[in-house]
């Protein structure tokens, strides 16, 4: 029973990591798009 309470709690670790890096590239990819200049 423990190993599944460590492995539900790293995989919601890295669930909120990935979340976290997909977002802030969003942003980016966003500020990228808004910022180049017109050619």
């Amino acid at each position: 029973m423990k190993k599944l309470l460590v492995l539900a709690i790293v995989a919601g670790a890295l669930y909120a990591a990935w979340r976290t890096y997909a977002e802030d590239h969003d942003e980016r990819d966003l500020w990228a798009e808004v910022t180049d200049p017109v050619s």
